[in-house]
């Protein structure tokens, strides 16, 4: 299937590895230009010989999304690149139990989690607006439709920013712009190695004994594949997808057991 894309052009955070760098290959082979960014300028130079295609043309801009003086720099530069997607991605906080956070880390972690990937897709809209075409697609977590235990600062965050694509998705929808979230289940990742290591570590067992038993979890009984994820973020960011709009899309292969 033609997703109809080819030429556009998207920014993705996050993408230096992990989902936002499988979405931005999953772009690239649609003929789609795209911009990584990430705090390490090394991993972005990886990524882009991972992206690049005789087709596209691969930028990086090195960005800590932390740093306020960073992210201004880069929310000037947005509105004179012609951006016609974005996928807004970022880690979530540590976890820990939600009363134990402090108004510091509240506001912390809102700031970069919720206050930032909002300000990136908002310097996008005007473009689009000119254009009447465009496509914000947000990478969220399985946790804003079933809490994940530990991870309450995490899932009140990225609702927040459910709630505001909803909103925006409503507001945009008569200028061809579409707001959607996709939310990963146990998607292999280095994030999700990492879990089982430490997972392992905490039952005195081995890593692969505790993928095996989250794989049990799961009704297709496999971790889901980093390019099976973002083939569904391309598949929203065509012009396939241009009826679907203020959506909430599960790739996580039937393990979230919410209605």
């Amino acid at each position: 299937m033609d997703l109809d894309i080819s030429g556009r052009r998207a920014l993705i955070m996050g993408s230096s590895q992990g989902l936002g760098l499988a979405s931005a290959q999953a772009l690239a082979c649609e003929g789609v230009d795209v911009i990584l960014t990430g705090r390490s300028t090394a991993r972005l130079e990886q990524a882009r010989q991972s992206v690049q295609t005789t087709r596209t043309q691969v930028d990086i801009h090195t960005v800590d999304f932390s740093d306020p003086t960073q992210v201004e720099t880069l929310l000037g530069l947005i509105p004179t690149l012609g951006i016609d997607i974005v996928i807004t991605n970022c880690g979530g906080p540590p976890a820990g139990d939600i009363s134990a956070v402090d108004a510091q880390a509240w506001r912390a972690q809102f700031e970069t989690m919720v206050n930032v990937p909002i300000q990136i897709a908002q310097a996008a809209l005007t473009h689009m607006r000119q254009q009447t075409w465009g496509r914000i697609i947000n990478i969220a977590s399985s946790s804003v439709v079933q809490l994940i235990p530990q991870l309450g600062l995490s899932s009140a965050l990225r609702m927040s920013v459910i709630g505001w694509a909803k909103a925006l998705s409503m507001e945009v929808a008569a200028d061809g712009i579409t707001v959607n979230s996709v939310i990963p289940g146990r998607i292999h990742t280095r994030r999700v190695d990492q879990i089982d290591r430490v997972t392992a570590i905490s039952r005195g067992c081995t890593p692969q004994d505790v993928a095996a038993a989250s794989q049990q979890a799961i009704p297709m009984q496999r971790y889901g594949r980093a390019d099976e994820f973002a083939d569904a973020v391309a598949f929203l960011a065509s012009r396939r997808a241009s009826y679907i709009t203020g959506s909430t899309l599960r790739v996580d292969g039937g393990l979230i057991q919410t209605m």
